[in-house]
């Protein structure tokens, strides 16, 4: 064939079993179709390799020089093509890359911390990037391939991308151990201790919280925001401060006491969201798949 875009994958199976079957009938029979049909096949092989490829004898066709020169290297670009056109296998003892999630620090604690400890079990090879959630940026890092996953809410995820829910969260009221508010909290201590608050954005002083209190017409005393709940975990510790915080985020905290809020606080939802590049990759399907039997063994739906 004289120009490799005009390649027609089906001549050359046609090619293939005229050597193998020997006989127009026993190809068609091999390719189900029609015995007309391989000979019109033959017709264009001739004419695209400019050879006659098989002549005729009492015992079927017989191969030229020139299709027997063929017969080796056709079989081989078939077997090439046919595994590339196979699902590709993944062995997560032996893989060796990198996965890039967005998160917020929250959710690096509650959500990627017990999956990383399962992942280094199972597939040790795999390095994992965590990196800040930037709501601005994120689809176009999907996109990119700067980001493999984005741990988001319903609300902050874009349309246009795949995502699962992955739990709903729910708020607790944490002090230190031995605050003297500690362990029964009533509304009105609530509202007259110092709280600490998390804005992502940076110096917000409401929230949920004061969302909440405003419908029972109260509101509580915030007198430090910060940007990390890792850091008010150590405030806390440390301080009479109070903070209303996501439940799982304490699990398992040393030094703190957790007591249920003196009021309903609206919770929220985790998600995972990930871009179509990557939806059918069977590494990212089987990491995927980890982070969600992670969080079910966990008890995070």
């Amino acid at each position: 064939m004289r120009d490799i875009r005009t390649v027609d994958l089906n001549l050359l199976k046609a090619l293939d079993a005229l050597l193998d079957e020997g006989t127009v009938t026993r190809a068609a029979a091999r390719l189900a179709v029609t015995q007309p049909a391989v000979s019109g096949m033959l017709t264009r092989l001739r004419e695209s390799f400019d050879d006659p490829l098989f002549v005729r004898s009492q015992r079927g066709l017989v191969p030229t020089p020139r299709a027997l020169e063929l017969a080796v290297p056709i079989k081989r670009v078939l077997a090439e093509i046919d595994s590339l056109l196979q699902p590709a296998t993944f062995e997560p003892s032996n893989a060796n890359l990198t996965i890039s999630i967005a998160a917020t620090d929250y959710a690096q604690r509650s959500i990627l911390m017990p999956f990383l400890t399962t992942l280094r079990l199972r597939a040790p090879g795999i390095r994992v990037a965590a990196l800040p959630v930037d709501d601005n940026r994120v689809v176009s890092q999907l996109e990119d391939g700067e980001l493999d996953l984005a741990i988001l809410t319903p609300e902050t995820t874009p349309d246009g991308l795949h995502a699962r829910h992955l739990y709903d969260e729910r708020y607790v009221c944490v002090m230190r151990e031995d605050h003297p508010a500690a362990p029964r909290m009533t509304l009105d201590t609530f509202c007259a201790l110092d709280h600490a608050i998390v804005s992502y954005v940076g110096g917000g002083f409401r929230g949920v919280t004061d969302k909440a209190l405003a419908q029972l017409g109260r509101e509580r005393r915030v007198s430090l925001s910060l940007t990390s709940f890792l850091l008010l975990l150590e405030v806390l510790r440390s301080s009479d401060l109070i903070a209303v915080v996501p439940e799982r985020l304490v699990k398992n905290s040393d030094g703190l006491r957790v007591c249920e809020a003196p009021l309903p606080i609206e919770g929220f939802s985790k998600t995972v969201a990930w871009h179509e590049r990557t939806h059918h990759h069977p590494a990212q399907q089987w990491v995927r798949s980890l982070l969600f039997e992670t969080c079910a063994s966990a008890g995070l739906k």
